[in-house]
Order: C-alpha cells, then sequence, then structure tokens
C-alpha cells in the first residue's frame, strides 16, 4: 500500500513538474518539440543511409550521368531544406513571442529560398549543358559558357530576391518598376558595355572563334585563351597577352586558321635572262617532280608566269594536307633546297635584282655641243 501511495505521489510531481510553465510553455510542450525534432532528424538519417545510399549505387550502373547529378543535388538542397523545416515545425509548436516568431518565420523563408534557388539553378544549367553537348562541337561550347553562366546565375538569383522580398511580405510590383526604369538608365549609360555584351552572344551562338583558335585580326595574331562577357584575351606569338573588345572582333574580319583543313601555298622562282629557252622549257617538269617529292602534298601547276624586271618568272602552286605552319615551313625548306641543287646541277642561275648604270663624260658631252654650235654657225654665214 505504501509502495502504491509513494508511486502516486511521484507521479503526481512529475505531472506537476511537466505543467511547469517555462517562458509561456510547459515542460511537457518543450519535450514533445524536442522529441518530434529528434525524430524527424533521425528518421531523414536513415533515408539518407539506406535509400539514398541504395539508389547511389543503383545509378552509378546506368549509363548517363542525370540520375547521378540528380540525386547528388537532391542530397545537397533538399535534404536540408527538410532538415530546417523539421526545426522549424518543431519551435513554431511552441508559444513564442511575436517579434522572436517574425525573425523565425524570416530566417526559414531565407533559408529555404536560397537552398531552393540553389536547386533551381544547378538543374537549369546542367540542362543547359546537356543540351548544348549535343550540338556539333559541344564540348567547345561548353568550355566557353563561363559568361553565360555567369549572366543565367545572375538572372535566377535575381528572381529568387523577389520571390523572398514577396513572401516576406513585402509589395515588388514597386520594385520591379524601379528595376525596369533604373535598367533603362544603365542601358543609356553603358551603351558599350551592353554591345560588348550582346557580342558575347553572338560569339557564343553563331562560333565564329572558339577558345584554343588561331586568329589573325588586322595586324595582330595570336591563340585564343579566353572569351569574356565583355572582352576575348589572346596570346600573340610574342609571349603578350591581347585584349580585344568583343564589338571590336565581330565587326572585324577575322582569319581563323584553326578552321582551315587544308593549305594552299603559291611561290616564285626567277631565273636569269641568259637562260638558254630548251632549258626554260624543262623549268616547269623540273618543278613539279620537286613537288612531288613530298607525301602528303598535292600538286596543282608550274607556268612560266612572265617577264620581271631583272628574271624570267616561273609560279608554282601546291596544297598541303595539314594547316600545321611548322609542316608547311619544313616542306617549303625542302624544296628550296632541292630547286637550289637541281637549277645547280643544270647549269641555270637564279636570278637576283640587278641594275645597269650607264656613265658619260660631261666633257665630252659639252665638246660635241660646241662642235654642234660652231657648224650651225659657219652654215648661217655662208648662206
Amino acid at each position: 500500500m505504501g509502495l502504491v501511495i509513494l508511486y502516486g505521489n511521484q507521479t503526481k510531481a512529475m505531472e506537476t513538474l511537466l505543467e511547469n510553465i517555462y517562458f509561456g510553455n510547459t515542460l511537457r510542450a518543450y519535450l514533445i518539440a524536442l522529441g518530434g525534432i529528434l525524430l524527424g532528424l533521425l528518421l531523414v538519417k536513415v533515408f539518407k543511409r539506406v535509400v539514398l545510399q541504395r539508389l547511389e549505387k543503383v545509378f552509378a550502373k546506368t549509363e548517363t550521368n542525370i540520375d547521378d547529378f540528380l540525386l547528388s543535388n537532391f542530397g545537397l538542397f533538399v535534404v536540408p531544406i527538410v532538415y530546417f523545416s523539421i526545426i522549424y515545425m518543431g519551435l513554431k509548436s511552441l508559444v513564442w513571442p511575436a517579434n522572436f516568431l517574425a525573425v523565425l518565420e524570416v530566417v526559414y523563408i531565407v533559408i529555404v529560398t536560397y537552398y531552393t534557388v540553389r536547386l533551381i539553378s544547378n538543374v537549369l544549367l546542367m540542362l543547359l549543358r546537356s543540351s548544348i553537348r549535343r550540338q556539333e562541337g559541344g564540348e567547345e561550347k561548353v568550355k566557353q559558357m563561363g559568361g553565360l553562366i555567369m549572366i543565367f546565375n545572375g538572372l535566377i538569383w535575381s528572381l529568387g530576391i523577389i520571390f523572398l522580398i514577396s513572401n516576406l511580405g513585402y509589395d515588388v510590383s514597386a520594385i520591379i518598376a524601379g528595376l525596369g526604369i533604373g535598367g533603362i538608365a544603365i542601358a543609356l549609360a553603358a551603351q558599350n558595355i551592353l554591345g560588348d555584351l550582346f557580342n558575347y552572344f553572338v560569339i557564343f551562338f553563331d562560333r565564329p572563334f572558339e577558345i584554343g583558335d588561331f586568329l589573325v585580326v588586322g595586324d595582330k595574331n595570336g591563340i585564343v585563351e579566353k572569351i569574356g562577357i565583355k572582352t576575348t584575351r589572346i596570346k600573340t606569338l610574342s609571349g603578350e597577352q591581347l585584349v580585344v573588345a568583343n564589338s571590336d572582333l565581330t565587326s572585324s574580319r577575322i582569319h581563323n586558321f584553326k578552321k582551315m583543313q587544308r593549305r594552299r601555298i603559291l611561290f616564285t622562282v626567277g631565273v636569269t635572262y641568259e637562260t638558254p629557252p630548251e632549258k626554260l622549257r624543262m623549268i616547269p617538269g623540273i618543278l613539279k617532280e620537286i613537288v612531288e617529292t613530298a607525301s602528303n602534298v598535292d600538286f596543282d601547276r608550274a607556268h612560266f608566269k612572265g617577264f620581271g624586271d631583272s628574271s624570267l618568272d616561273f609560279e608554282i602552286v601546291y596544297h598541303i594536307n595539314s594547316p600545321d605552319y611548322n609542316v608547311y615551313m619544313d616542306i617549303q625548306q625542302q624544296y628550296n633546297f632541292l630547286i637550289y641543287e637541281r637549277f645547280g646541277e643544270m647549269g641555270i642561275s637564279i636570278a637576283f635584282p640587278t641594275r645597269t648604270l650607264y656613265i658619260r663624260n660631261e666633257n665630252e658631252m659639252k665638246f660635241k655641243v660646241d662642235v654642234d654650235k660652231q657648224e650651225k654657225l659657219e652654215t648661217v654665214e655662208e648662206k
């Protein structure tokens, strides 16, 4: 009987303790909220360990990477939202001062908006990259997506911030109107910058050149290192970096040598005027034989082009099945050696610029003039 009375007293004391109010809530309410939060977090933890890890092993065996990407983003962004939602709901079940509840709600909305915007941004960028990779030259396009990703993220985060402000209870119509007026003012003040930005999109979608291409623009040349929102950076052959505005590039005539599959070469050889006609007739055939000594070259023609100021000129045209400039120079050097050797064996002299000077004696000219005058005078006197 005494034990029953003691147990009843302890139970009553416990009930009294649980019903005590601290900061507006009973101890029972605190324990229930804490238990609910811990149980929710535990269930999410079990879900991650059991379900997500098994799905990760299954998706690793598939050929596509999209499912792995979505599962990874689910763990990075959706799971934290669930964690914070459990904590938020547990805390909100209690009675709190109005100011604390307002702060708690703002913090929760900010956290959820942050993870949601990052999830949407990652998914949309993944879909954009996948779509671009399926296009011709997709990998090269993806490499120069840096500026596009920056703009894309800026738009998504701007919409996310507007959505956040709207959920916090503010009127966003005035903000949007202000952004529109401000956008017009910025556009008028930054026409050159916006022009470069527009030309960045032209370069990205039209693809006149890509990263790694060798360009010649006017008297400048080099390899494209980076295509930015406003400028393109080119590493010149002399080593320095050339920074060119995108609008200047799109309005210029660009020679893109990376697109060249084969190279057409035209060069001339001049021989002296003293070369006999029979040897002149042999030269086109000799030049053809020399050009055909290289394996990756297609001979086009060799002709006696014309009469130069100090040489008889022969024109040779051939094609190299390689865009490499060093390959072209090696072949041309080989041809020059062979031409010099063959012409030397045949006794044909390669012409060089010559000039003939005629020198006259001024005294003799003066004497001749005086004699002419004297003869004219004598002729007049006789008459």
